[in-house]
């Protein structure tokens, strides 16, 4: 294998190649090469991600020098034909609290899109038929088990099983954690009651529930399990991607225009 300065390697057929030869569309692929990198830089970064926190690495072409640093931001990758900046971190987790139709398909589709996904339900009644393969399953109440599951920058949770007092338990522990989604099932009126819940009875505030969706999901007009898993999958990548989404899409929002439209 060569060794010296890290090198640009690209693969692909450009724009112009294509056109050329009448394909439909074209691409490339660039990969950034690097030859025997500092052991105790690696030890170093190996040892970021095991402890769970997201590191920012920085790789000089011209030099050679790698850098590390802490971020708090999920997504990040530049690359100027020089400067290589790169957010590497744990992998993505999905924890859902409450098995049930809902679940089965949130878990298939953040399986599909690179979560690992556990699942918790003290309730074998609920728990008996539900299978998903890969699916980890976590015994406990969903308070200890969201302690244990240790919630990161990369983490979501979503709390589907439509019991106030295992949703409640869940909530209020990844509320105080970093995970960057939280959300729980339930209407609108059912969303209300319980953030009123959550602040008159477990000392939370309206500050400390603004990371708190529901009703969870972006608004589709969903009425089945596999739609509505759809609507919240959508919300969570947005989440993940750290994309804004316009206000229009908001169930709340949407029901209130649609309400004031019927109302016209």
């Amino acid at each position: 294998m060569p060794g010296g300065l890290p090198q640009v390697v690209r693969y692909g057929v450009s724009a112009d190649e294509a056109h050329r030869f009448g394909l439909p569309c074209g691409g490339t692929l660039e990969l950034v090469l690097e030859f025997s990198p500092s052991l105790p830089h690696l030890e170093q970064l190996l040892a970021g991600l095991d402890g769970g926190n997201l590191v920012r690495r920085g790789l000089d072409l011209h030099s050679g020098k790698a850098s590390l640093s802490a971020t708090t931001t999920p997504e990040l990758f530049s690359f100027d034909g020089r400067h290589m900046l790169s957010t590497l971190g744990p992998g993505y987790r999905l924890l859902l609290i409450g098995a049930g139709a809902l679940a089965e398909y949130l878990a298939t589709m953040a399986l599909f899109n690179g979560f690992s996904v556990s699942l918790c339900d003290p309730r074998p009644e609920y728990t008996a038929g539900w299978n998903v393969a890969g699916v980890n399953h976590l015994a406990g109440m969903p308070d200890d088990v969201v302690r244990a599951f240790a919630p990161d920058l990369r983490s979501a949770i979503v709390a589907v099983s439509h019991d106030p007092k295992l949703d409640d338990l869940a909530l209020l522990e990844a509320l105080h954690s970093p995970a960057f989604y939280i959300g729980a099932i339930g209407s609108r009126r059912n969303s209300q009651l319980r953030r009123e819940r959550l602040i008159e009875h477990f000392g939370e505030s309206e500050a400390s529930l603004q990371r708190l969706h529901g009703p969870i999901g972006i608004y589709i007009g969903s009425k089945t399990p596999a739609e509505i898993a759809v609507s919240v999958m959508a919300e969570i990548l947005a989440a993940k991607n750290d994309v804004t989404l316009p206000s229009a899409v908001s169930v709340i929002r949407a029901k209130e225009a649609e309400q004031l439209a019927r109302a016209l």
